[in-house]
């Protein structure tokens, strides 16, 4: 009788242990009755940041921080309109690409060599960020799938097309102020970091 009545208490300090362990977890997990309304509306803050963002980027893509003629002929013109080194620890460099040849061209060798980023096909893929200050080269970033987190070009540029890109990268020590961009076989460009 006595080994049944230990089991029966083991198996209630078990189950209660059990009980009090889920319910804190329950409890850390939900965040309160204000949680969910907080989360909403740093959400909401952030969109708005973004769309002001986007205002401004709008205003900055008319600015040429850089420009670099290259490719396939020499009739790739690269532009970089902004390279913005954000608080998450993000470089993005967005820019213009414009076809100033006689005819349709696509752009096989801008795909990383990188074997993760080999799939992404005509994209800004194989960029690469130059610290050279901290002597060190920063390769594009990708998602958990390999896709980078660069444009994807949905074919070739055809004569006098202009299409819009960007590269998005970690972003460089806050001690670094300029870096170099280069893509496949074009000229690498110097641009100034700003911050966000």
């Amino acid at each position: 009788m006595t080994i049944r009545r230990a089991m029966r208490a083991r198996r209630g300090t078990t189950a209660a242990a059990i009980t009090t362990g889920l319910v804190l977890a329950v409890a850390g997990c939900s965040g309160g009755d204000g949680g969910g309304d907080e989360g909403k509306n740093s959400g909401d803050a952030s969109q708005s940041e973004d769309s002001g963002d986007t205002g401004a980027g709008a205003e900055e893509t008319n600015e040429v921080l850089a420009q670099v003629k290259g490719g396939k002929g020499g009739n790739f013109t690269l532009t970089i309109n902004s390279a913005k080194r954000d608080d998450s620890g993000f470089t993005t460099i967005k820019g213009k690409l414009k076809n100033e040849g006689p005819s349709v061209v696509v752009l096989p060798g801008w795909a990383s060599e990188e074997s993760e980023l080999k799939n992404n096909g005509l994209s800004m893929a194989g960029a690469t960020m130059v610290d050279k200050k901290g002597k060190k080269r920063y390769f594009i970033l990708r998602d958990t799938n390999g896709h980078c987190l660069c444009t994807r070009f949905t074919g070739g540029l055809d004569q006098g097309e202009t299409s819009e890109w960007f590269a998005q990268f970690p972003a460089p020590p806050a001690s670094t102020a300029s870096v170099d961009f280069q893509v496949a076989d074009m000229p690498s460009a110097t641009v100034k970091l700003s911050g966000e």
